[in-house]
């Protein structure tokens, strides 16, 4: 046997390679458990995120399609009054035996602009319930958005930790993590 191919480690060596290992898989194994969970609330957060932001749309298109049909009543409204004023007109030019049917007339449009009216309004206020409803649910959107953001840079920074040993780092990424889950919580009271 060659002398070389044999090499035996002094006690000192020996101690102070377990040492590292123990402390390097200490940390590395601290490092990847909290990645693994801060990775499972992420998906978490981006699908309530997600749903939420889901749930906004819907409103905001509730929104717009309301004011489309508001928009619509006051074109007829606007139709039915031009209608009443060209009967109103008529009155004036025809002679006093005619006027009859065109006070029906008027009569029929001013009916229909109530009606018109009534239903314009009640789809104005409809439009505006739906927008404020997408508006309020984006608020807790906005943060749980800001949550994720914040669980992504924890992540980010163990990874790092895991790379450079650097404690301090893990640190920060516990303090990322901290916000960023203060952040989800206080959207899950809002939503």
């Amino acid at each position: 046997m060659s002398e070389s191919s044999l090499h035996v480690h002094t006690p000192h060596e020996e101690q102070l390679e377990q040492s590292a290992h123990r402390e390097g898989h200490g940390l590395s194994q601290w490092v990847a458990i909290f990645t693994a969970l801060l990775a499972a609330l992420g998906a978490i957060v981006s699908y309530q995120g997600s749903h939420l932001m889901n749930e906004v749309v819907l409103y905001k298109n509730e929104a717009v399609l309301k004011k489309a049909q508001a928009t619509d009543q006051w074109n007829y409204y606007q139709a039915a009054s031009t209608k009443q004023h060209l009967m109103e007109l008529a009155i004036e030019l025809t002679p006093a035996d005619k006027h009859a049917e065109f006070d029906q007339s008027i009569a029929k449009y001013k009916q229909q602009k109530k009606e018109l009216r009534a239903l314009a309004e009640s789809l104005e206020a409809e439009s505006r319930k739906a927008d404020a409803e997408s508006a309020r649910m984006n608020r807790p959107h906005t943060d749980m958005a800001r949550a994720l953001i914040f669980l992504q840079i924890a992540i980010s920074l163990a990874s790092i930790t895991a790379l450079t040993r650097r404690v301090w780092l893990f640190g920060l990424a516990a303090v990322s993590a901290a916000v960023g889950i203060g952040l989800w919580l206080f959207a899950l009271t809002l939503a």
